[in-house]
């Protein structure tokens, strides 16, 4: 088995994470955020966090996405040496690292931009971005135009076409494997990138890490266009994602068990993959501020810890963090996170050892790492599906209702029954029938029957 098939990812962005300045003065010496991580290593381990993914940390002008150097450690981080000490840490508790790979653009202050800026024509660099026209200037009054991502045009988007573009990209991939010893990376808008250069990324470093887990930023279509044995390893599902909260404010349960069963059911596209699951991310409003109700935090991590993928927390929204975009501006999304604080302020507090049982019980059993998937029964505020590996049957029954909820599990039980519940520490017995379970409002039972 690989390490990312059973692995539960905690997602950092760690300019905000570790408070960082908002905007980076390359003068400046390095800063030694980076040591502070050390303090959550006990915290990682004891959730049962088994990798750690970091948002960008390459020498960047503010957030980023907008990279200044692929060979540096932002300073406002430390250097490649205390990133390379803080992998190693984390490596000695076994747990992953993966980074985020932003190939598509770069920033303004990259230094063969900044050759174009200065050179103009005569730098060797014009070809290295797309769509430089020195007919016409840029937003930044320029002497020239070019392609942007998405039109802001403080991300200059490169060519992966070019050989040396790409010669210089694989080189710092190499650097960063060789020097951090990272496990993978998380490519930033994969769904922009040239499906030649993925599939020149994937070569490079998987020849010289094997087990090296990529995986891409897509939003929408049939993510096998980038999930498959030439290209990536992953890929983000968003549609679970949305179904995840909608579902709830909804009262729609039906809305994500259509998700699940097209993508993972006995006919689903999806249903030899490992898809990245999330609630939130460094993107996108905090699920704690999506939610119109937040004892439903409770079922929807149940079923993001119990549906077929690779589960992924955001920090801080293990605790009920909330958070939301302003005008634009993601940094509620993207805050300083301080342990003794989040401690004594925590917004959802029990919620915490709710993720850290979830986490144990998908880590004791196989079927729900990689076992397969059927939908069992689906109402509208609650659901019930199957997990199955190698002879075991994991049952995940979840009820987003404010009162008790019974499901008649007859099809899947007998009258000569008993239900260990995993979730809830007990045993539930049958005669009779008919096999009734009765799930505890804005929660579930996950187990599975044995025959008495």
């Amino acid at each position: 088995m690989h390490w990312y098939e059973e692995a539960v990812f905690y997602h950092i962005y760690p300019l905000g994470f570790l408070n960082a300045e908002k905007n980076n003065d390359f003068t400046r010496e390095p800063v030694n955020r980076f040591q502070n991580l050390n303090e959550w290593l006990d915290y990682f381990t004891e959730l049962g966090i088994t990798a750690v993914y970091f948002g960008p940390l390459f020498e960047s002008s503010r957030h980023g996405y907008d990279t200044a150097d692929y060979f540096r450690i932002d300073r406002r981080l430390g250097t490649n040496n205390d990133f390379a000490s803080i992998v190693r840490n984390l490596h000695d508790r076994n747990i992953k690292v993966v980074l985020d790979g932003v190939f598509h653009h770069v920033g303004r202050d990259f230094w063969a931009f900044r050759d174009l800026q200065e050179k103009k024509g005569e730098s060797p660099y014009a070809s290295w971005f797309t769509g430089v026209n020195f007919n016409q200037r840029s937003p930044y009054n320029d002497s020239f135009s070019y392609e942007a991502w998405e039109g802001h045009f403080d991300l200059v988007k490169l060519d992966l076409k070019n050989q040396s573009v790409k010669d210089h990209l694989f080189e710092a991939c190499k650097s960063w494997i060789l020097e951090y010893d990272i496990d993978g990376l998380r490519l930033d808008v994969a769904y922009c990138l040239d499906w030649e250069f993925l599939k020149d990324l994937r070569n490079v470093c998987k020849s010289i890490k094997e087990d090296f887990w990529i995986m891409g930023e897509v939003l929408h279509g049939d993510y096998r266009l980038w999930a498959n044995p030439l290209m990536l390893d992953s890929v983000t599902n968003y549609e679970c994602y949305k179904g995840l909260y909608s579902s709830h404010n909804d009262a729609n349960y039906f809305e994500i068990a259509h998700s699940l069963e097209r993508q993972f059911g006995p006919s689903g596209l999806y249903r030899d993959m490992l898809l990245y699951s999330f609630a939130d991310n460094h993107d996108v409003n905090r699920v704690a501020s999506l939610l119109k109700h937040k004892p439903h935090l409770y079922p929807l991590y149940i079923l993001l810890f119990t549906m077929p993928g690779i589960p992924s927390l955001y920090y801080g929204s293990e605790w009920g963090m909330e958070g939301t975009k302003n005008n634009g501006d993601d940094s509620a999304l993207r805050p300083v996170l301080e342990k003794s604080r989040l401690f004594s302020n925590a917004p959802q507090p029990a919620l915490f050892e709710a993720i850290k049982k979830l986490i144990r019980i998908r880590r004791e059993n196989r079927a729900l790492l990689n076992g397969t998937y059927s939908t069992i029964q689906t109402k509208s505020r609650q659901f019930v599906f199957l997990r199955e590996r190698e002879g075991e049957r994991i049952i995940v029954a979840v009820n987003a209702d404010e009162k008790p909820a019974d499901m008649d599990l007859s099809s899947i039980g007998n009258g000569n029954t008993s239900f260990r519940d995993l979730l809830n520490n007990e045993t539930l017995f049958y005669r009779g029938r008919k096999v009734i379970i009765t799930i505890p409002p804005n929660w579930a039972r996950i187990g599975s029957f044995s025959n008495k």
